[in-house]
């Protein structure tokens, strides 16, 4: 066969990615979904498990969006109405009312100018840098920023990337101080929330640092976030890391549909002529199908729904399943980084003893997603749990009653 070469030289590269421990494997398949009955939230079947009934603690789906009825129905009519997909890129015939309607909902909840939609999170990150980046573009970033953001950061070719420790600020304003001269533009990019980790960035503390050291650039000194994971999981209305720091300042926002609103895609909100000249720019916008009309018309319902008094009750309720199951894994004695985010990381800090500990929760029907070196640094092994507001408390004491025995068989 033709490929017969590069299939060798990609099966020791798979080889290699084994012996390092960085391999994924095969996939868990979702082949069924039972829904929430006698006290305990959905149960999930996966392929090659027969009828056993998983509960999910590895979702980002942080409020159960994608499961509630009325946003079922939106998708649903919004695909009888304009069919199952789009048909063209935005700038051909490829917009349609439900994607103007979302941008213009989206402005409104961050409270700014204007929003644009594109297929993913990560397809934001990477068209947004590419437009904003140019030869005299200083980026400095948080080490352990997510992988969209260095990778971005790699395709836009700055001329300079800096890093600077996880969170420390005082690093972060030496980098700004230390290039002035260096570059017209800074661009300062953190997630909000760090979603391995589940703790978050002073993004008040980051608003002052660039504005005190604005003037000293002749582009400025401009603040991008993505905040995936804190967005409709984060804040008192579910609005982030900007309202849960209470920051003032940032001046660009990056998440998604795909986590807490249930659906898919994701957008950019900022200033309206920002995201003008992303539209004429961005190559990822430009050239890329918008995420299906229906898909819209189901994340302007949850943004609704969020943003509705229901929102408050469910965002409330998330906060107090994280803080259950945050309270009894430290009462068992276990590790965890505290935070309100419900990413919940159990710290293991052994590579064997995490694999055996996720082994052991598949045994008792639990999916939890376990971390281990390369992927995390040796020593911050770690079991990320995530809390959904359709778990129930009944299914947070199963988990920690499991957890519970596995402390008592060691």
């Amino acid at each position: 066969m033709p490929y017969s070469k590069l299939s060798e030289v990609l099966s020791k590269k798979l080889k290699d990615m084994q012996d390092r421990g960085a391999l994924k494997g095969k996939e868990m398949v979702v082949c069924g979904i039972k829904a929430a009955k006698d006290g305990q939230g959905p149960r999930f079947l996966i392929e090659g498990f027969g009828e056993r009934e998983f509960l999910r603690m590895n979702s980002n789906s942080y409020l159960g969006m994608s499961f509630r009825d009325e946003i079922i129905k939106s998708e649903e009519s919004a695909a009888l109405e304009f069919g199952t997909g789009p048909g063209a890129v935005r700038f051909i015939s490829g917009t349609y009312r439900p994607h103007i309607e979302l941008e213009k909902k989206l402005a409104e909840f961050h409270g700014r100018e204007a929003a644009m939609i594109f297929s993913s999170a990560y397809a934001t990150m990477l068209g947004t840098l590419a437009s904003l980046v140019d030869g005299e573009t200083i980026i400095i970033s948080d080490e352990l920023n997510h992988n969209c953001i260095i990778n971005g950061i790699r395709l836009s070719r700055p001329k300079l990337k800096e890093l600077y420790k996880h969170l420390n600020m005082q690093e972060l304003e030496a980098k700004l101080k230390d290039n002035i001269g260096k570059g017209k533009r800074v661009l300062v990019i953190t997630d909000g929330i760090f979603s391995m980790r589940g703790d978050f960035a002073p993004l008040d503390i980051i608003s002052q640092i660039a504005k005190k050291y604005d003037a000293e650039y002749e582009e400025g000194v401009i603040t991008l976030v993505d905040d995936s994971h804190g967005v409709g999981a984060f804040g008192k209305t579910g609005r982030g890391t900007e309202e849960y720091t209470n920051a003032k300042g940032i001046d660009i926002i990056v998440a998604t549909l795909g986590k807490a609103l249930g659906v898919n895609g994701g957008y950019v909100t900022t200033s309206s002529t920002i995201i003008n000249y992303l539209r004429e720019t961005s190559p990822l916008y430009i050239y890329s199908n918008p995420i299906t009309i229906s898909e819209a018309s189901a994340a302007i319902k949850s943004l609704e729904l969020l943003n509705s008094k229901r929102g408050l009750e469910l965002l409330e309720k998330l906060r107090m399943l994280t803080r259950r199951f945050e309270k009894g894994l430290i009462d068992l004695g276990y590790e965890v980084i505290q935070s309100e985010h419900p990413v919940v990381p159990l710290m293991v800090r052994d590579t064997k003893k995490t694999s055996d500990l996720v082994s052991f929760l598949i045994e008792n029907n639990i999916l939890a997603t376990g971390l281990n070196y390369p992927v995390v640094p040796k020593g911050d092994e770690e079991i990320r749990f995530q809390v959904n507001a359709d778990h129930t408390e009944k299914d947070i004491d199963y988990a920690l009653g499991i957890l519970k025995r596995f402390r008592e068989k060691k």
